[in-house]
């Protein structure tokens, strides 16, 4: 059974904060690296989380519970959008270090990576952070549609070097790809003592070679 996303609550300011007594992941990622729309085909429908071809849209923090599993994946501003004020940078930049750090429930981070741009700097010092916060790291690599097999794998390899031998799950907003994986992954890191499903045709998942995890689709 396909889990289902809905948006419980958004907020501006840790103020606003709900206490929600289920684990939450979070989703990070620099402006206009697809959070959204990942949000939407993690949900099957368009229009969830709203999307836009102009960076640095979503300045807000959304809580999807998912149902019927109970956890939350939150959407939290992108980084990184230079058009945006220095101070406006400050403020939602210090916006989600506190939420990270002083939110108990938050037991990941999903970091959204371009598959078509090489490491940057932002993306490096927040998964440095998560490490040093302790908190396990779920890369995702987006808009691998958009990429041929080869800058795929070279993109993989170059994050496993930075992430100490972690290899990124593929995923395409366009074509699905990763969408099945993603979700078996989101489920692990939200209930790490409970087994998660294997894919729909009852097989086991083989786990995927280095130079071969390219290949991943669902």
């Amino acid at each position: 059974m396909q889990p289902k996303l809905v948006l419980e609550n958004t907020i501006y300011t840790l103020e606003q904060l709900v206490s929600f007594n289920a684990p939450q992941i979070a989703l990070a990622g620099r402006s206009n690296v697809g959070k959204s729309s990942l949000v939407n085909t993690l949900a099957g429908r368009k229009g969830l989380a709203r999307t836009s071809s102009t960076p640095g849209k979503t300045r807000s923090i959304n809580f999807y519970k998912v149902d019927p599993d109970g956890y939350y994946v939150v959407d939290l501003p992108g980084y990184g959008y230079a058009r945006c004020s220095k101070a406006e940078r400050e403020k939602w930049a210090k916006l989600i270090r506190r939420y990270l750090v002083e939110t108990p429930a938050v037991c990941a981070i999903a970091i959204l990576l371009d598959c078509r741009l090489s490491p940057q700097k932002l993306d490096v010092e927040l998964a440095a952070f998560a490490r040093q916060a302790g908190l396990p790291l779920l890369p995702v690599l987006t808009k691998a549609d958009k990429c041929k097999q080869q800058e795929r794998a070279l993109r993989q390899r170059e994050w496993r070097t930075i992430l100490g031998g972690e290899v990124p799950l593929l995923f395409s907003s366009k074509t699905g790809m990763g969408k099945d994986k993603l979700w078996q992954e989101l489920h692990r890191l939200a209930f790490p003592d409970m087994a998660f499903d294997t894919p729909s045709d009852g097989a086991p998942e083989p786990a995927d070679e280095p130079e071969a995890a390219s290949e991943r689709a669902e």
